[in-house]
């Protein structure tokens, strides 16, 4: 079981008048709301009004389960049957106010489907190290599918106490994270720590998304005054070891949940158009100045995009990373193509086999 096992109200765990009015059907059939704390292989952690329980999925939910993103992840609402000695099973799914969702490959790389990461959260720290992995293009990939999740996002530096230029690499990340709040701290002195906990006011849910070893789990304890994550030893290096192995909701002390996730080696977008453009905003922006409304921002002539890079208002870079994330949209579109016409074609498949079962 979680960690955690107070037991809180339906207001306090982050349910609103949105869930109510969804849920009425399913109190409609005696069934009752949890929010799903932790991610087991074949069983979840659900916290409800009356403690914890250990849930299963029956096979339905399974069976029409389209992908995994339709399956419950960390952070949904789910409606229960009546829990009898801790134990029930997840009926439904509400439906999310936000997801942030990466692609995942399957069936040996040849296709890919779509993971819920975090369900219902309301803010997005993106985590990154001052020291060995600070990476502007890191961090334009992760807004891109923060802005796509619904969520707010909030860039936070950690390791502050071991980088010689805080505040150069805070202007750096301001240079990508147009819109968005940047913070840096330091979870071995405290430095900047207590930025954050405004965030989480209103009994709102954040998710820290970041590399392994950047700190997530050691921000959560800084926040909770008490080690409710484990941690490893930090590295002579200043890389902290990786220890988060699960998704989990941790409450934090004076309200709100943190949801710590496991550092991910690689970071694949998901369908994230919209995300693209309101992470690039100021490439957009300057798109629509362009004379031709298709302007390639190559070697058109009025192209606002290419004489803010010669002016020096946008960097090369940018450009080149805004096209980058565009070719993998286009790519992940046509692989999540071919994945719905292979499902098409096994559906039919069952279809023609159960026919002729029928005809003998």
């Amino acid at each position: 079981m979680s960690r955690t096992a107070e037991v809180f109200g339906l207001a306090q765990l982050g349910w609103g008048a949105d869930f109510e009015q969804e849920f009425e059907q399913y109190a409609a059939a005696g069934l009752v709301p949890g929010r799903i704390a932790v991610q087991h292989r074949g069983a979840y952690d659900i916290y409800t009004v009356r403690g914890e329980v250990r849930a299963g999925l029956p096979g339905r939910l399974l069976q029409d389960a389209a992908d995994r993103a339709a399956l419950p992840a960390v952070g949904d609402w789910v409606a229960l049957d009546a829990p009898v000695g801790g134990q029930t099973t997840v009926r439904g799914v509400l439906t999310r106010r936000t997801a942030f969702v990466r692609t995942a490959a399957s069936d040996q790389h040849r296709v890919s489907e779509q993971q819920v990461v975090a369900a219902n959260v309301d803010v997005v720290f993106l985590v990154s190290a001052l020291v060995e992995d600070f990476n502007l293009r890191r961090i334009e990939r992760y807004l891109v599918l923060a802005w796509e999740s619904g969520a707010q996002p909030v860039v936070v530096l950690t390791k502050a106490d071991l980088c010689d230029d805080v505040d150069g690499a805070v202007t750096e990340a301001e240079s990508v994270a147009i819109g968005v709040a940047v913070h840096a701290l330091s979870n071995v002195t405290g430095e900047g720590v207590d930025e954050l906990r405004p965030y989480f006011a209103g009994n709102r849910t954040v998710a820290a998304l970041g590399s392994s070893g950047v700190g997530k789990s050691t921000l959560i304890n800084r926040l909770s005054g008490r080690e409710v994550a484990a941690t490893g030893e930090v590295r002579q290096d200043g890389r902290g070891r990786h220890t988060t192995t699960r998704r989990e909701l941790l409450a934090v002390p004076g309200g709100g949940f943190f949801l710590d996730t496991p550092g991910m080696r690689e970071l694949q977008l998901s369908d994230a158009t919209v995300g693209v453009e309101e992470a690039f905003d100021d490439v957009t922006e300057l798109a629509t100045q362009c004379r031709f409304s298709d302007c390639a921002h190559e070697a058109e002539p009025g192209c606002a995009v290419q004489e803010a890079i010669r002016d020096g208002r946008l960097a090369s870079e940018r450009l080149a990373s805004f096209r980058k994330l565009h070719r993998e949209l286009a790519a992940l579109e046509r692989k999540l193509d071919a994945r719905a016409k292979s499902e098409e074609r096994k559906k039919w498949r069952r279809f023609s086999r159960s026919q002729r079962k029928d005809a003998w």
